[in-house]
């Protein structure tokens, strides 16, 4: 069946900010032969496009002038396996939070840590998406994309990808040329605890479990998660709105001699990075509404809608937060959230 086209089609309920605003043209698509369709039809070559997943990672400025494609393929389907490792390949369309799930309930581990994090399958090569001490690139095998212009299906490996921190060629070099439809995964049939990242492990120990299991180290995270974040679905939010941003250590020095508390990680190339969050809170913006909109009271990093905030007036927030981070600190915060 050919993909319905509708025009003028309302996106609030589509993107996880809450953002009251709509697409010049708006269909969804449930399998390849329906991507197919729409590029034979010439979609993709007459308007600005812009595939659509859970709508959590993204926030609109103003109305999309162009062609919004809700990818909504499915399915999950195990096709290798050895004595070690299995090959799960899931659709894009695919919940992320509900496969993170499915995957534990079947005995198939390494993606707990990255539970309840919000968003489709198809966006996790696309971000790299990571927490609690784990990214995807860790865990991901192959990706299966389709080119919106010629219709041809590629398939990229993990070199291809070119994952960064929060970053892939996705996003970079080959932004808007294509739909991800499949993603494959490498699991471990062994569970691996990876607790030492952030207060999993004090959240373990609250738990007093007899043993630490993959669904336990989930529980464990999604128990952290939900303290800290925001329900989208009551409060309007794209997760966590800024990247941690990655200094010299000079920088850490300089931070240090008026804060010594000051959140950072070393990294291997001695580097650091440093704690987004603790930055922007310390430059007093935690918990401060601005507006219809403001930082979240319990997690920095987190802008929120308190109710009809428009897109621009996020994004304006966005800008006196990133300016106020750099005259105290010197750094330069990157947004995650990608801004349409």
């Amino acid at each position: 069946m050919d993909p319905i086209i509708k025009t003028n089609h309302p996106l609030q309920a589509l993107n996880t900010f809450g953002i009251n605003c709509k697409a010049k043209l708006y269909t969804q698509v449930r399998n390849e032969d329906g991507v197919r369709r729409l590029i034979d039809d010439g979609y993709f070559r007459k308007e600005e496009s812009l595939i659509l997943g859970g709508g959590s990672n993204l926030l609109f400025t103003q109305d999309f002038n162009g062609f919004v494609v809700k990818n909504a393929i499915k399915g999950i389907e195990v096709i290798a396996e050895t004595d070690d490792f299995v090959y799960v390949q899931a659709g894009a369309g695919e919940n992320w939070h509900e496969f993170v799930r499915y995957c534990i309930g079947q005995g198939w581990n390494g993606i707990e840590n990255l539970s309840l994090i919000p968003g489709n399958v198809g966006a996790s090569p696309m971000q790299n998406i990571g927490a609690y001490g784990v990214e995807i690139k860790d865990v991901f095998h192959e990706l299966e994309a389709i080119h919106i212009t010629t219709g041809e299906i590629h398939y990229f490996d993990q070199g291809q990808c070119e994952f960064g921190y929060r970053e892939s060629i996705f996003k970079k070099d080959l932004k808007g040329q294509y739909l991800i439809s499949r993603v494959t995964f490498r699991l471990s049939k062994q569970f691996s605890e990876n607790v030492s990242y952030g207060a999993i492990q004090q959240e373990l120990d609250q738990m007093k479990l007899s043993a630490v299991t993959a669904d336990a180290v989930s529980r464990a995270v999604m128990n952290i998660r939900s303290s800290k974040l925001p329900d989208p679905k009551v409060l309007g939010n794209a997760g966590s709105f800024f990247k941690n941003p990655v200094v010299t250590a000079a920088t850490v020095e300089s931070i240090q001699k008026d804060y010594p508390e000051v959140v950072k990680y070393e990294l291997a190339d001695g580097n650091y990075k440093l704690a987004a969050g603790w930055l922007i809170e310390h430059a007093g913006w935690k918990g401060k509404k601005v507006g219809a909109c403001g930082v979240h009271d319990k997690q920095a990093l987190v802008l929120v809608n308190h109710g009809g905030a428009k897109g621009a007036e996020i994004f304006e927030l966005s800008e006196q937060v990133l300016q106020s981070v750099k005259t105290k600190f010197g750094v330069q915060l990157e947004r995650e959230v990608n801004i349409y």
